[in-house]
């Protein structure tokens, strides 16, 4: 049979009972006569141990060091799990990122994938045993440094193996039973998905979900890997991410007890939320050619990622404006810093900001051809006394910048307002508590 690439996060393999579960089902697959390449994250927490490590021997700990010292955590869950697997009688392999081939542009702490050539893995794979990869890390094509790509970068060196590989399917294991319409930890009726589609997954990322990791979904998406979510604590169904054309073959190929399914697409997909941003608003902005391209510079050449604008219309009497955005809130203060050079030459007033902003999004295919969801959504949370600060759009998805202390009335708001959670809807239950 095929390859099968499975990636296993923190909490699935936070101690060695976990461990030896995980190793359990990976040797279940292996029976079952697939190839087996499985892609492991650090140990519970060690991450974050190790950030705080960092930081006390180091105020400012060299990106370069940092990432020798990060990459530390997914070796230790590599060579745990070899052994666990080794101990059921199958031979099992561990590779580094570098060793299992993942090729990374120079940037520490955020690197990008540029080629993977996975030649050990395949070699152990045809040799017949279990290949196991350090997740979140490669090696510079330049440099030859040791990088790592970013916090949940596990999920894309998975996929990225996958692709290299030809696998069947990238299974993606966390702590919670797939994919839902909202946070289970948020809305107690929350509704697991079995399909949904790699757009639709790639906004819900993008807007605070934090199942699959963004670039994980977008390396799918280009290079057409399926991706199953699973849960590692259960042996339930999970979610599968694919083409929205493929969802009707999976649905009848692989029914759901129970499932009803739907003549169309529902509207809405999932509502989700994000606690990570912060506002900034460039106040008495002058309202001339070329000035909001120098502040979007700025912002750019301080490598920050920027999510939702908005300019007011200038006010006649002084030709003024103002220029608000969203921006992760640990890039807030480096933001403001660079703002403040840029004061003097631009001309604008003052700079204000903001950390306690959260946002809030529903997530659909089904809102091209359904007019008024934008009515709805904006109902439900009037009604619910939500107001709202900021709104973006796109073709399918609908986000707004709410107070934070909000964020669970408006995500509540929307769920019921679209009828997500289902007449009787199976209660979500959060494993390892982490969501991921």
């Amino acid at each position: 049979m095929g390859i099968v690439v499975q990636k296993y996060g923190g909490s699935s393999v936070a101690d060695a009972t976990s461990v030896k579960r995980v190793a359990q089902r990976i040797v279940a697959t292996r029976k079952a006569g697939h190839d087996v390449v499985v892609v492991v994250s650090a140990m519970g927490d060690t991450t974050d141990d190790l950030i705080d490590l960092a930081n006390e021997v180091s105020p400012l700990p060299p990106a370069r060091e940092l990432d020798m010292l990060l990459t530390a955590g997914e070796r230790i869950s590599m060579a745990v799990l070899a052994m666990a697997i080794g101990s059921l009688g199958h031979e099992a392999r561990s590779f580094t990122g570098s060793q299992a081939g993942v090729i990374t542009d120079a940037e520490h702490g955020r690197a990008k994938i540029i080629d993977v050539t996975p030649g050990r893995i395949q070699t152990a794979l045809d040799e017949g045993a279990i290949a196991i990869v350090a997740g979140f890390q490669g090696v510079s094509q330049t440099t030859k440094d040791i990088t790592t790509l970013g916090r949940g970068g596990s999920d894309t060196t998975a996929v990225a193996l996958a692709a290299a590989l030809e696998a069947d399917v990238c299974e993606i294991y966390t702590d919670v039973d797939g994919i839902f319409t909202a946070d289970p930890r948020i809305v107690a009726t929350a509704r697991h998905i079995p399909q949904i589609s790699y757009e639709e997954t790639l906004e819900m990322a993008a807007n605070g979900a934090k199942i699959l990791h963004l670039r994980c979904v977008e390396y799918a998406r280009r290079n057409q890997i399926p991706i199953h979510v699973r849960s590692s604590f259960s042996d339930k169904p999970g979610t599968w991410v694919v083409n929205a054309d493929d969802i009707a073959t999976i649905r009848s190929e692989q029914p759901v007890e129970g499932e009803v399914l739907p003549m169309e697409q529902a509207i809405i997909s999932g509502v989700a939320h994000d606690r990570s941003e912060a506002k900034i608003t460039v106040v008495g902005v002058p309202d001339k050619v070329g000035e909001a391209a120098s502040i979007f510079t700025t912002i750019a050449d301080a490598q920050i990622n920027i999510d939702m604008v908005v300019q007011n219309v200038s006010a006649a009497t002084t030709s003024l404006t103002d220029i608000s955005f969203t921006l992760p809130r640990s890039d807030g203060q480096t933001a403001m810093t660079a703002l403040a050079r840029l004061q003097q030459r631009v001309g604008f007033e003052r700079l204000q900001y903001d950390d306690s902003v959260g946002k809030v999004s529903i997530v659909g295919a089904g809102m091209r051809s359904e007019p008024g969801v934008t009515a709805r959504f904006f109902q439900a949370l009037a009604d619910a006394g939500v107001n709202i600060g900021m709104i973006s759009t796109s073709e399918i998805r609908i986000s707004v910048v709410v107070s934070e202390s909000q964020v669970d009335a408006a995500v509540n708001a929307a769920h019921e307002a679209f009828n997500l959670g289902g007449d009787e809807p199976a209660q979500a239950v959060v494993y390892g508590g982490t969501g991921r």
